[in-house]
């Protein structure tokens, strides 16, 4: 079972991986990273990504605003003219706030492929 840095090494060696994080969505840290940044700076990206899996799991959720146990969303998938950002939440044993993120090359990656892939690392991946 892979650690935060085997998980990223092992995403970006996906096919046009540029970039491959693990967020905490609440706080909006980067607890990992690897690769690129699509706008320079590995910490603004986990922020700004963190927004969009915190808006994600609030309007799933449950009136009264919490988050149920098990998630009702699994990931996001962004895509812009040069690439893809797939977003995929982490289910853990305490209380996860945690999310995988792959930014693809949009020529060169296979979202298909990397959606797969992404989801068995974050089950895999061992927090703590």
């Amino acid at each position: 079972m892979p650690g935060i840095d085997e998980c990223l090494l092992e995403a970006m060696g996906l096919p046009g991986a540029r970039g491959a994080w693990l967020v905490d969505w609440t706080s909006g840290l980067a607890l990992g990273s690897a690769g690129e940044s699509p706008v320079g700076d590995h910490e603004t990206t986990a922020a700004e990504t963190a927004e969009l899996a915190r808006a994600a799991a609030e309007f799933e959720s449950p009136p009264g605003g919490t988050v149920p146990e098990a998630a009702p969303v699994e990931d996001l998938i962004l895509t812009t003219r040069t690439g893809y950002h797939l977003l995929r939440f982490v289910e853990t044993a305490f209380d996860s706030s945690v999310f995988l993120h792959l930014w693809l090359d949009r020529d060169a990656g296979n979202l298909a492929l990397a959606r797969i892939r992404l989801g068995d690392l974050a089950e895999r991946l061992v927090l703590g």
